[in-house]
């Protein structure tokens, strides 16, 4: 397998921990988001986005992620965004109260692995990978993310879809 990264060509099959660079990237960010209201916050800020980073000249450099400053509960704080090749220089106004601005994704020790299906699975995956991480004597620490490898559309069958979860390690 190639050197592990935020966007690799090959499903993390098993848990993979790794020292990664900070990654710039440019979000949206939203703080006390409902859960219940995440889908319509990724379709408002992925529709918008896109378009206002090819108008900027600035390019995406991977796949989309949500990246969580805080354990969710009802409700998230939420960076929802992409890497790009070269940072932000200012502000983005995205229209509908949405503005993206620069980030990264975190640097230092990750602890990675892969989620093969439908969205639906991503709460007992997350389980799963917090659970063998402190089972392998890792410490989970702030932020997690999710990086979207694979595109959705309407037409597809969600056990298609590969998200790729990510958690800085204390």
């Amino acid at each position: 397998m190639p050197e592990p990264s935020y966007i690799p060509t090959e499903p993390y099959r098993e848990l993979t921990v790794f020292e990664a660079q900070p990654v710039p990237t440019v979000v949206v960010e939203a703080q006390g988001h409902p859960m219940d209201e995440l889908p319509a916050l990724f379709d408002a800020v992925f529709s918008r986005l896109f378009p206002a980073l090819a108008e900027a000249g600035v390019e995406p450099a991977g796949p989309a992620f949500s990246l969580y400053t805080r354990p969710p509960t009802d409700t998230v704080d939420i960076q929802v965004g992409v890497p790009v090749a070269t940072g932000l220089s200012q502000a983005l106004d995205l229209g509908d109260d949405l503005t993206a601005i620069p980030a990264e994704l975190p640097g230092g020790s990750i602890g990675a692995i892969s989620h093969l299906g439908g969205f639906d699975g991503l709460a007992e995956a997350w389980n799963a990978h917090m659970q063998a991480l402190v089972a392998a004597g890792h410490h989970p620490d702030m932020p997690f993310f999710e990086v979207y490898v694979t595109e959705p559309n309407p037409e597809m069958d969600p056990a298609d879809l590969r998200t790729d979860l990510f958690v800085t390690l204390g």
